[in-house]
């Protein structure tokens, strides 16, 4: 041992290290060094070795180490009505199946159970962190910190009373007091979840601009998700929604904008002009036929490009490689450019992008010091992912979540050999089993009278 040798919790060695920032890059046989949950070093393993005394040390041979995934818009409690009301159009779906459910069980029990069975399912497939957008966000937020798992919790508006606030003040009311319960949290952090500009008014979005300058917080938002959306909107206002929210100035770098299926090439320019992020939803937009995000126009001109699952009942899962893969594929479809929205930059929208549109990129999404180390190791040795020529297009086109072994948030192991760390996987399937019984006995469908 070299007697110039540094303590340090945790050197992790791969065969393959994407640190996704410097852009395009993949390093052979390098050291993540990590130290109270912060990355310290890359370098070759061989240097790794010389200067660092780990307490624990993992080899990992046959992997590629990538950043934690970034999973940019999730309704994460919604995992508990996978698959209740499939194939069928936006509205119908939210309409007469998903709210009608979500009235009779929505509560802290339904949203603490969802989001465990999320996380659980999310550090399988590589997940570290996710942008969350849904009610009860005092639970939800202890229930991520309790798991230690990182998310960014949104504070829901919208103009109708739920089961989590009554009238407009209240939802003010509480989304205050949600955030100042996670100030400061290292871990969880807050953003404003308006739902839609067809469920949010005027005064809302107002109160929301505001505070959300105050409180430095991202604002998470749905928004041209369908044609019949933005035909709505011009028929009340006579503004295209994205010409609403201009007005209203909430057209700025805080703005997560999801879905966009619906984009002129002015509101393209603008976003890149504003600093805006846009997630893109491949899998949800695809299965409610809601439209096709014109992803690669959007990174030409210069748009930060996220990529997130949407919620289980709708996608219906929340596989961030296959989503990934999704992603990349149909973005060269609508572009008609096979080489639109490369391996390389697909990785990036899933890790980086993430995280710069929720205001953590200076903590998370590249493999570089003085970052947090979110972590996840691929295992690229399985038959499916050889021969290996290139391993970013092997992790992007190719790759599986089963192939995730091992992820870390903070430094702390949260899988291990596809074992999931701290986690009562017998509990979460028992309760996931109650609630699929409770759920199933609302949505029956009628009799049919003779």
């Amino acid at each position: 041992m070299n007697s110039g040798s540094t303590d340090i919790d945790l050197l992790i060695e791969a065969r393959w290290v994407v640190p996704v920032e410097p852009h395009g890059v993949v390093l052979e046989h390098h050291a993540v060094a990590v130290d109270k949950g912060a990355i310290v070093a890359l370098l070759p393993i061989a240097e790794a070795r010389a200067r660092y005394v780990p307490r624990e040390r993992v080899e990992l041979g046959e992997h590629a180490l990538i950043p934690g995934l970034v999973n940019c818009h999730t309704h994460n409690p919604m995992t508990l009505l996978r698959g209740l009301a499939d194939d069928l159009p936006l509205m119908v779906w939210l309409q007469q199946h998903i709210w009608p459910a979500e009235a009779k069980v929505i509560g802290p029990e339904f949203v603490r159970d969802g989001v465990e069975l999320a996380v659980a399912e999310m550090l399988r497939g590589g997940t570290t962190c996710a942008n969350e957008n849904y009610f009860f966000p005092d639970v939800i937020g202890a229930t991520y910190r309790r798991l230690g798992f990182r998310a960014v919790v949104g504070l829901p508006v919208i103009e109708f009373p739920t089961a989590w606030a009554k009238s407009q003040d209240e939802y003010f009311e509480r989304a205050a007091e949600v955030h100042d319960s996670f100030r400061g949290d290292a871990l969880v952090s807050t953003a404003f979840a308006p739902h839609a500009p067809y469920t949010v008014s005027d005064q809302s979005f107002e109160r929301i601009r505001v505070l959300a300058d105050q409180l430095d917080i991202p604002v998470h938002l749905h928004t041209h998700e369908t044609a019949h959306e933005v035909e709505e909107e011009k028929k009340k206002s006579g503004l295209r929604p994205f010409q609403r929210l201009q007005k209203l100035g909430l057209v700025n770098d805080r703005l997560i904008a999801v879905h966009m299926t619906q984009m002129t090439d002015g509101e393209i320019a603008a976003c890149a002009e504003a600093g805006v992020s846009v997630v893109h939803c491949p899998e949800s937009n695809l299965k409610l036929a809601s439209g096709f995000c014109p992803a690669e126009k959007l990174r030409k001109a210069g748009v930060n490009v996220a990529i997130g699952t949407d919620g289980c009942a709708s996608n219906n899962d929340l596989d961030m490689f296959g989503e990934t893969r999704t992603a990349a594929m149909l973005a060269k479809a609508v572009a008609n450019d096979a080489a639109a929205f490369d391996a390389a930059y697909a990785l990036r929208a899933a890790t980086l992008n993430g995280a710069r549109a929720m205001g953590l990129d200076a903590k998370i999404g590249s493999i570089e010091p003085g970052k947090q180390a979110d972590l996840s190791a691929v295992r690229l040795s399985d038959l499916e992912t050889q021969p290996l020529f290139h391993v970013a297009s092997q992790l992007v086109y190719a790759t599986g979540r089963h192939q995730v072994t091992d992820v870390w948030i903070a430094g702390a192991r949260k899988l291990a050999g596809r074992v999931l760390v701290d986690m009562d996987t017998d509990g979460i399937l028992a309760r996931t089993h109650a609630w699929r019984e409770r759920i199933a006995a609302i949505d029956a469908p009628a009799p049919v009278m003779a």
